[in-house]
């Protein structure tokens, strides 16, 4: 049977609440990949190919950028995914895939940038995938002037692609759970934002 929707979360912490929920729907399936861009597109992909869903919706925490105006605990909606260090460094700085010459989703052309098409949350900013996350304020500093993102995660832009290859609608939504700026675990509310997440998200399931 065909699912209308497919969660996509990183770690347990970040779906807890949408299993409690959820757990009766059978047009719901939530499915935890693990950290990291392979990780999400793998499970991702094997969801979508063993489930067909209509819709995908990542959920889970990140960390808001020093310039965007967010406060940790806010819940804000993806317009965009984008691939933050996916490219080449060279003498004159960084160079996305547009730069290179290499999209990396060909109908339509898509380089960094893998815009979205639900939105759970009516806030929207540009978030950003990362393979390491920052943990200093300069290099927090770097990368928001470079992308223009507000919001650093390590799955989005993965799941974003896989499912722009199999043509579905997909959105994203985090709490915020630190700013990304020199690294401080204790000041992280990781529960918090994950809470906070997938609260909205279930609003949103609430209204379709």
């Amino acid at each position: 049977m065909a699912l209308d929707l497919l969660i996509s979360i990183a770690t347990e912490v970040e779906g807890a609440l949408l299993r409690a929920r959820l757990s009766a729907r059978s047009d719901v399936r939530i499915v935890a990949g693990g950290v990291g861009a392979v990780n999400a597109a793998h499970a991702v992909t094997v969801a979508i190919l063993q489930h067909q869903p209509g819709a995908i919706v990542v959920c889970g925490v990140g960390g808001a950028y020093p310039a965007s105006g967010l406060a940790v605990g806010e819940v804000v909606s993806a317009d965009i995914e984008s691939y933050g260090d996916l490219g080449a460094a060279g003498p004159s700085g960084f160079l996305d895939m547009k730069a290179l010459g290499f999209p990396v989703v060909e109908s339509p052309v898509l380089y960094n940038e893998l815009p979205m098409q639900l939105f759970p949350t009516g806030r929207r900013v540009k978030f950003v995938t990362v393979s390491t996350c920052t943990g200093t304020d300069a290099a927090a500093r770097a990368i928001e002037a470079r992308t223009g993102g507000a919001v650093e995660s390590m799955e989005g832009a993965a799941v974003a692609h896989v499912a722009h290859l199999h043509r579905i609608p997909v959105g994203e939504v985090r709490g915020i759970s630190n700013i990304v700026t020199d690294r401080d675990p204790k000041s992280w509310r990781l529960k918090d934002a994950a809470v906070a997440a997938q609260e909205a998200l279930l609003e949103w399931i609430a209204r379709r």
